[in-house]
């Protein structure tokens, strides 16, 4: 793994090989690095994935239905007549759709109304530009992604924003060139999804902004690197025009850099983000400082105004010469 991790830093190869939805693979530990054991990984994740699809995309009608008809199906009662149908006068109150118990699917069900929309909204406008992400199909992946991720990741939900996240991930794997691999491609991204998201899940706690490892934390941790490596930029930058990271670098940070670049060449900085031995989040805040050192002359330059519209839109870059630069603030970031 080590020898893959400095090869993916350098880039993975484009085209149509396949290789790089195997390295991501690899690299986010969704496969084992034993070859013999993939068939039977692959097999039991997207396996687990349909039941999550099965337990957590059904609405409460079909959910209680189906319940019902086990029951029945065990009790041997069955009959053309009524397959399947809950009798008026079994209908408990916590399965009534205006039920406001806690316990109630249909409360439940209303009461996540709001994430979904957001969502919907969300998957909506994924690049646009790209016919990939403008077909029904692909956005209803992502729905149900990003649906399943809220329902089983209560502290954190669904944030606005982790579409741009997922993108990647379900873009790379639905264009696998291998059939099979390409067909599973929505169970393969939600679990890739999680992994990654594993790494910076403080990120996007809200309870969690002002403490030790929340966003702030993040961002303070960004601020003392750029301090540590260019002081009279960092000193220019947060004492004379005090444009602090929290006005530029929230974005750059919860999005993983997917808004400041071209997708292609987001897909590149994602091969080091993902291949760096120190790790996603390391790696990602080692990236941001080179980009403000990358732009210092500007920056040293500019104003309050002038520097924060040039860091809200960030221009076009040399990205080898910027991973080079990152690449040579390795093993500072402070834990």
């Amino acid at each position: 793994m080590g020898e893959l991790r400095r090869l993916a830093c350098l880039g993975v190869p484009d085209g149509g090989a396949g290789v790089r939805p195997l390295v991501w693979k690899l690299l986010l530990g969704y496969l084992p690095t034993e070859r013999a054991f993939w068939p039977h990984e692959l097999e039991k994740k997207r396996s687990q994935y349909s039941a999550y699809r099965d337990e957590f995309l059904l609405n409460p009608s079909e959910k209680i239905r189906r319940f019902e008809e086990s029951k029945l199906l065990r009790k041997k009662e069955l009959n053309s007549d009524n397959i399947g149908l809950l009798p008026r006068s079994k209908v408990t109150n916590e399965e009534h759709p205006l039920s406001f118990g806690k316990s109630s699917l249909w409360n439940q069900y209303f009461q996540e109304s709001e994430i979904l929309e957001q969502i919907d909204r969300d998957v909506k406008r994924t690049h646009p530009e790209m016919p990939f992400f403008s077909a029904k199909s692909n956005q209803e992946s992502l729905r149900r992604i990003l649906i399943i991720f809220s329902k089983l990741n209560t502290s954190i939900r669904y944030v606005q924003g982790m579409n741009e996240v997922l993108a990647p991930l379900f873009y790379v794997f639905k264009n696998d060139p291998d059939a099979s691999n390409s067909a599973s491609a929505e169970a393969d991204t939600f679990f890739c999804f999680v992994e990654l998201l594993s790494g910076f899940k403080e990120n996007y706690c809200k309870h969690l902004d002002n403490s030790q490892v929340g966003i702030r934390s993040t961002l303070s941790k960004l601020s003392q690197l750029l301090k540590r490596h260019d002081e009279e930029l960092w000193r220019h930058m947060e004492i004379t025009t005090k444009v602090y990271p929290q006005y530029y670098a929230f974005r750059w940070i919860t999005l993983l850099l997917t808004m400041e670049f071209s997708f292609n060449v987001c897909i590149h900085i994602w091969d080091a983000i993902l291949g760096d031995p120190e790790g996603p989040p390391d790696t990602l805040l080692r990236i941001c400082c080179a980009m403000l050192i990358l732009v210092r002359r500007r920056l040293l330059a500019g104003d309050f105004t002038a520097n924060i519209q040039l860091l809200q839109h960030y221009p076009l870059t040399n990205i080898d010469h910027l991973l080079h630069i990152a690449n040579r603030l390795r093993g500072s970031v402070a834990s």
